[in-house]
């Protein structure tokens, strides 16, 4: 494998921190602290790429907020500047290198692939093998192993300025693991951190149909014995290799359904995932308050009924559509007054 060096003098250049300010800044233009930043744009760079060349930089605290949407989570977050730009300018340089490490199977956080193609994917390997075997990582983030993480960087990066930079990050927790939720360059540090799985599995166990989301993953096979054997294997590498555990490892006929991505896939045709399809619903009754109240604006209304239009077209949705009423929601972003009556109800104004 190539290891990459004298990277630092491009991550810490004027011209690469003022394209990771407008990454960063994107959606958040109106926040007070992008507002603060943006009255001195110049000077306010300067005075991040200063810390970088001196090597006085360090990640700052993190606020943590927990969430409860889809399950309980604790998210990390760090100011806009120098934090969030400094991420942005790391991930400019190193997100070419990375990527090109990353095989065909890995759908997660990628230019070109998502949640969508990984879809189509497993569409793909349903209707053509008989068995999946399906697992998850318990507590990715939380459960990533610092010093483990930080072995696998340095076997493709071998600039010391990039380095000293990156370790700054992986040990911005305290302890031995946790790659926080939240930080911009965690999605990356995952993908890197399970493409050791994926490598494995290709390169030393032959697996051909596999797709990974993030730290959700899929074989297929026809053989059951065969993926059953895999399934003990594959809990090794994770435990041994990786320093993780895994949350659950089911084998199953791919005719019971695979539930992966937000869908079921089935041989003949796709279902929104339960679950999600309630989280639809939930959504889209709760938009005209949204908007009636202020909380929401139009652009916003109209773009939620787009994306959830969108995510179902994927599917075998005709039901639920109409259940929802979606072409007449849809229909309704085209005349503010059919808007205005959504939001209160049908009475006058």
């Amino acid at each position: 494998m190539k290891r990459h060096g004298n990277l630092f003098e491009r991550i810490a250049s004027l011209d690469n921190l003022r394209q990771a300010h407008q990454k960063a800044r994107r959606g958040k233009s109106w926040h007070r602290a992008v507002v603060a930043f943006e009255r001195d744009v110049d000077a306010n760079l300067q005075g991040i790429r200063e810390p970088l060349l001196s090597k006085t930089f360090t990640t700052s605290p993190y606020t943590v907020k927990e969430i409860h949407e889809p399950k309980r989570r604790l998210i990390y977050v760090l100011p806009f500047a120098p934090d969030r730009i400094v991420q942005h300018a790391i991930m400019n340089v190193l997100e070419p290198i990375w990527d090109g490490l990353m095989l065909s199977t890995s759908y997660a956080c990628r230019r070109g692939m998502g949640g969508h193609a990984g879809s189509r994917k497993v569409m793909e390997h349903v209707r053509h093998y008989r068995y999946c075997l399906q697992g998850d990582v318990s507590k990715f983030y939380p459960s990533m192993n610092h010093e483990v993480l930080s072995s696998i960087v340095r076997r493709n990066i071998k600039c010391r300025d990039t380095l000293w930079l990156l370790d700054d990050i992986i040990h911005s927790i305290p302890g031995d693991t946790n790659v926080p939720i939240g930080n911009y360059t965690s999605q990356w540090f995952g993908n890197l951190y399970l493409n050791e799985l994926d490598q494995w599995l290709k390169h030393e166990r032959g697996v051909k149909a596999y797709v990974r989301y993030c730290d959700d993953f899929c074989l297929f096979h026809d053989d059951k014995a065969v993926l059953r054997g895999l399934a003990g294997e594959i809990r090794s590498f994770v435990d041994e290799r990786l320093k993780m555990r895994l949350s659950r490892l089911d084998l199953y006929p791919v005719d019971r359904g695979v539930d992966f991505l937000g869908y079921r896939h089935f041989p003949t045709y796709i279902l929104l995932r339960k679950r999600t399809a309630k989280r639809v619903k939930a959504r889209l009754r709760s938009l005209p308050g949204l908007l009636a109240s202020g909380r929401i604006s139009f652009e916003q209304y109209r773009s939620s009924i787009a994306s959830t239009m969108g995510w179902i077209k994927w599917a075998n949705t005709h039901n639920l559509s109409m259940a929802l009423d979606l072409e007449q929601l849809w229909r309704s972003t085209h005349d503010a007054e059919t808007v205005c009556g959504l939001c209160t109800g049908g009475r006058s104004a």
